[in-house]
């Protein structure tokens, strides 16, 4: 009769308990007095959680804008986002508080600033003379709906059309509205009944600022002179007006209209437009009108001193184009092209030489910004070549399925990724530099190097360099081009357990030691991958097929067949033979007709020829078995030293040694318990599941020890076992739903028993019902024996049990430290003989400092589950300490990570809580809610990593990166980049001697003396509310480092860090007067060097 520990039982009975992370004084003498010799050095000061970079396409993009004198671009979103990217490495990501749609940006040129406005009818106005962008002003309209701005060149006074058809004008350092108004039915006809519509356009008259010309949605444009607040001329046409550019000379303006063509039009003849084009539009023969177009949606006319000018139009192709990709049509000369794009267009913009509208604007580039995509087109070069994009857009190429992120990886990794994915960049690039320059790197304050890894829908695996808050693709492996692609759908195969994406990455497994990788795909699948410097073409493509069933035997009539507690591992195949017509069933359908032992993907049966890079080792695919789909995998692990990968589902586990293509273990989850399965199971029925009473949690029939014949390496070519039965497994969904699935899977060199004198290398294995068991693995000897002698693999009987599904594990050392799993340093797998021969000599590498520890010192085991996490003491398997993470939610990821040199447990849950606890005494040190679970794409990509960085898939494009580091939050503001720099303004273009003899040439005008208060009054107060920024004392500095810098830093001499809550009222104080002494220097400053257009935000 076996004996009952009592102080076991209790520990099992307080495992349910809600107690938060006290452990008995009672189970820490019985561990002994080693586990309170650890010294822990992370406290709760270690920790702060925030924001770092974001990466990616915009989402949902909604506008754009360019400051050509910065070189700098913005895209706002429908989501209220604003992008700023500068030189490559250089960009900022701010967030409008409404989250209303960005419907239009405009820079003041070469300030430091931009103006957004939104659809919820308000105006911001942006300084980006910081780090960190923020608002310092904003302006919300009551009665009007905003749907064009514009803000002449080195103008303080915005122009804001709205949907009724007025037009206001905002003045930009103050961000009050003048009391100057066009009003619609001053503008159009007197004798015009209708409403023109809304304003579409205002831009002034390149050569004459007092005259402004104003687009209205129903086809009239309007020459408003502003000093006689009339207009000067009307032009009407009769289909409606999307966007008008001038001509630089200022006697011509072009209109482009919803049925696809563009009118031209002389200034001072508003009877007709000059010329009428239809670029898309077939001629007819009888001189009739050609065939209506889709509506041209903007048009830009840019002219050149050396040649014709440009017309730049997107939209305007014919209806009969039916499919056809979005275009943007560039016509020079005699010359029309056309350039396709792969997104629609949401907006374009020209880029030119020269930042002023009344000199020749010698364009150089077209930014075209696509709903999933950003091009560069390069206008001097022939054919209109794209620049090459350095940014990291392309995240969302194929939607992002997985992602896992590696910090301190050896020195030699990215070097050599970038190397073999050099080899993979596209031709045909513009040979001239990125034109988007501006900005300045920040200061790099981190050492280590950091990796994130992208698994895609259409099977690409990304790497990407995320060092230093940057981000740039290294390489790009394509994991579907194993197998054989249906051309079309009806040629695919009945075997599809899935509709789209069949080659979907869902899990990643990477070494970054030895460089070996393994994906588990949503078709079932595992792909094993070693890394190469050298081109191979594998003539056979080496596969496996493993038959992983799920049964549940019928306890209640004793069958003939007895199965034995431990069932011997295998397929049922020979495994040594590697191809799938080596199953004894090789029919793809069993007796009774249902499909059986065929995978879901077919490999190439063709020679494979395989770049530098990663290079294909083994194909793992699960099969059909008797009509029932294999299950999709949820846990995969590799281990480089033990030449190891194992992977379970929701039917059970498969442990594959890929050096000798052979399956070593092949179990239902059940069985992996043998005769100590806590669950009572019905057969073939919904399962009801009970939690046990508490009795043995931590340690069920410890000496069970099954006779290791029954667990070797399938060699022995057994071909009866429990998997080779032809019996239907008609297990219903709810069934599927409650199987005990494997989700964590973890290698190491530990005790696997209470009676182990030293460790040994062991697999761990968690499971959905909050289960870990513990599976010895008995190596070979290195080099050539490691090839020829099987691998045994026993359970030792070890069970724990946590509440939750197991989501990691991990184990520490005596001292408290991390002990990695083992694993190989990576060498060419390609060498030459000499090279063979020193290689099979090697041991692979271990890691573990446990192999030369004294027998009598122990380790730690991290348990983490879905609710709680445990410390237990191995080899006595005693539970120290406990923390009850979560009771109402549960964790969806976490992670046991370094930080400061120490260790701890980060844990990300479904209620938007980010903490962490201390190693091995589990203290929370952090708990901060930072992000509810909004949708299932954030719980399938967040990682933690070591040096306090995380990630996770913010939108379907984009990259969130975070820090829950102090010293990294305190670094942060020195490694962003700078988005403004000093740059001189152009000189103006020279009027010429004549022009300025005879007048000709620019007019300018002082708005001031129009729009200023004493001139136009003061505006309607209901008409738009002022509302100050949030700029902070950081804005104010930002906007003070202009022109009187110094004073106002003096001023603002405040530690900007770690101030108390006390000093928030001097804070503002000196925030307050400091922008009021500063508004009233600039507005002299300004007065003073009016010619300058210097003004303060």
């Amino acid at each position: 009769m076996r004996k009952f520990n009592i102080r076991k039982v209790l520990d099992g009975l307080t495992a349910v308990s809600a107690v938060a992370s006290a452990s008995s004084a009672a189970q820490q003498q019985q561990a002994g007095n080693r586990e309170t010799e650890i010294q822990e050095t992370l406290q709760s000061e270690h920790f702060q959680l925030c924001k770092t970079v974001r990466h990616g396409f915009p989402y949902q993009p909604s506008a754009l804008a360019f400051d050509p004198v910065q070189k700098i671009l913005a895209i706002g979103t429908q989501t209220g986002a604003l992008r700023l990217f500068g030189r490559p490495g250089v960009e900022c990501y701010c967030q409008h508080d409404s989250g209303a749609a960005v419907i239009q940006l405009q820079f003041l040129i070469n300030e430091g600033a931009l103006v957004s406005a939104l659809a919820d009818d308000t105006l911001h106005l942006w300084n980006l003379r910081q780090k960190r962008p923020a608002i310092l002003h904003s302006l919300k309209f009551n009665r009007e709906r905003i749907t064009f701005c514009h803000l002449p060149f080195q103008s303080k006074w915005l122009y804001v059309g709205t949907e009724r058809g007025n037009i206001h004008i905002v003045n930009v350092e103050s961000f009050t509205l003048s009391g100057y108004v066009i009003m619609w039915n001053k503008a159009i006809e007197l004798s015009s009944k209708s409403h023109p519509g809304p304003v579409v356009h205002i831009s002034d008259n390149p050569m004459d600022e007092g005259k402004l010309l104003i687009g209205f949605e129903s086809g009239t444009v309007v020459l408003w002179d502003l000093k006689s607040k009339k207009a000067d001329y009307r032009y009407t046409h009769d289909e409606a007006i999307h966007s008008v550019a001038w001509h630089h000379e200022g006697k011509q303006f072009i209109c482009s209209h919803s049925d696809g063509t563009l009118t031209i039009w002389n200034v001072k003849s508003p009877t007709k437009p000059f010329q009428t084009i239809t670029p898309h539009g077939k001629q007819l023969k009888d001189g009739k009108k050609p065939e209506p177009c889709k509506p041209i949606l903007k048009v830009e006319y840019k002219t050149t001193r050396a040649g014709e000018p440009f017309i730049i139009l997107s939209g305007g192709l014919s209806y009969d184009t039916v499919g056809r990709r979005p275009c943007l049509t560039v016509m020079h000369g005699k010359s029309t092209a056309v350039l396709e794009m792969d997104y629609s267009i949401v907006d374009f913009l020209t880029l030119c030489e020269t930042p002023y509208p009344n000199d020749f604007q010698e364009p150089y580039a077209v930014v075209v910004l696509l709903e999933k995509d950003l091009v560069l087109i390069d206008l001097a070069q022939n054919g209109y070549p794209i620049f090459e994009n350095p940014y990291p857009l392309t995240i969302h190429e194929s939607p992002v399925t997985c992602c896992e992120y590696f910090a301190d990886c050896p020195v030699d990794l990215i070097p050599a990724l970038y190397s073999v994915g050099a080899r993979q960049k596209r031709q045909g690039y513009s040979k001239k530099e990125w034109p988007i320059s501006g900005g300045n790197w920040g200061v790099i304050t981190q050492s280590y190097s950091e990796i994130i890894i992208t698994g895609h829908a259409d099977g690409s695996i990304k790497f990407w360099d995320a060092s230093a808050i940057t981000l740039q693709v290294l390489y790009k492996l394509k994991t579907a081009k194993v197998f054989e692609k249906s051309r079309n759908k009806d040629d695919r195969p009945n075997t599809d357990i899935v509709d789209e994406d069949p080659y979907a990455i869902q899990i990643i497994s990477w070494c970054p030691e030895s460089r070996m990788l393994c994906i588990a795909g949503v078709s079932a699948h595992v792909i094993i991958y070693r890394f190469s410097k050298q081109e191979v073409t594998t003539e056979v493509i080496p596969m496996l097929e493993v038959r992983l069933l799920y049964e549940i035997n019928d306890v209640e009539t004793p069958d003939s067949e007895q199965v034995p507690p431990v069932p011997t591992p295998g397929t049922g195949s020979n495994p040594q033979s590697v191809v799938p017509q080596s199953h004894p069933s090789t029919s793809s359908s069993s007796s009774d007709g249902l499909r059986d032992n065929v995978p879901c993907l077919k490999v190439k049966n063709s020679p494979l020829k395989q770049s530098p890079g990663y290079q294909i080792e083994l194909v793992i695919q699960l099969v059909w078995v008797s009509g029932e789909p294999p299950q999709q995998i949820t846990s995969l692990a590799i281990n480089s030293a033990y030449g190891l990968v194992v992977f379970g589902n929701c039917n059970g586990i498969a442990m594959v040694d890929y050096l000798q293509k052979t399956v070593l273990l092949n179990l239902g989850t059940i069985e992996l318990y043998g005769s100590n399965d806590p669950y009572r199971r019905e057969p073939r029925s919904p399962r009801k599941t009970r939690q046990p009473s508490g009795a043995g949690l931590c340690d069920i029939n410890e000496g069970t020890v099954v006779p290791e014949d029954r667990c070797k390496s399938p060699t022995s070519d057994v071909k009866d076992n429990s998997f080779s039965r032809s019996r239907s497994s008609s297990v219903t969904s709810i069934d599927k739903e409650s199987r005990e699935a494997i989700s964590a899977l973890h290698f190491c060199e530990t005790f696997t028993r209470k009676a182990d004198t030293s460790p040994s290398p062991c697999l761990w294995v968690g499971t959905t019902l909050g289960t870990v068991l513990v599976i010895v693995l008995n190596l070979p000897p290195g080099g050539e024996q490691r090839l020829l002698q099987p691998v045994i693999v026993s359970p030792s009987g070890t069970i724990l049990r946590l509440k939750g599904a197991i989501l990691r594990m991990a184990f520490l050392d005596t001292t408290g430290s991390l002990v990695p799993p083992a694993h190989e340093t990576w060498r060419e797998h390609y060498e030459d003989k000499d090279e063979k021969e020193k290689a099979k000599k090697r041991r692979p590498v271990s890691v573990s400092p446990s192999s030369s520890q004294e027998i009598s010192e122990n380790q730690y085991a991290v348990i983490c589950s879905e609710k709680q996490a445990k410390v237990i003491s191995l080899p006595s398997q005693n539970c120290i300490y406990k923390q009850n993470i979560t009771e109402t939610s549960f964790v969806l990821r976490g992670d046991i990570v370094s930080l400061s040199n120490s260790i701890c447990l980060a844990c990300f849950c479904a209620n938007g809580h980010i903490m962490t606890f201390s190693l091995p005494s589990l203290r929370p040190l952090l708990d901060v809610y930072y992000l509810p679970l909004t949708n299932m794409r954030i719980a399938r990509t967040f990682c933690f990593t070591d040096n306090g960085q995380a990630l996770y898939l913010v939108s379907p494009t984009e990259i969130q990166r975070l820090t829950y580091s102090q010293e990294t939050c305190e670094n942060l503001q020195e490694m962003l980049g700078e988005l403004f720099t000093l740059v001189e303004t152009p000189e103006a273009p020279n009027r010429g001697f004549f022009k300025g003899l005879f007048g000709g040439g620019a007019q300018s005008l002082d708005r001031e003396e129009l729009f200023g208060e004493s001139a136009s009054g003061k505006a309607s107060r209901s008409l738009a509310q002022h509302i100050p920024g949030p700029g902070g004392i950081e804005g104010v500095k930002g906007a003070a480092s202009g022109v009187v810098g110094e004073l106002a830093r003096a001023r603002l001499a405040l530690d900007e860090r770690g101030q108390k809550l006390g000093e928030l009222e001097e804070k503002t104080a000196a925030m307050l007067y400091s922008a009021d002494s500063f508004s009233k220097h600039a507005h002299e400053m300004m007065l003073k060097y009016k010619d300058k257009k210097w003004y303060q935000f």
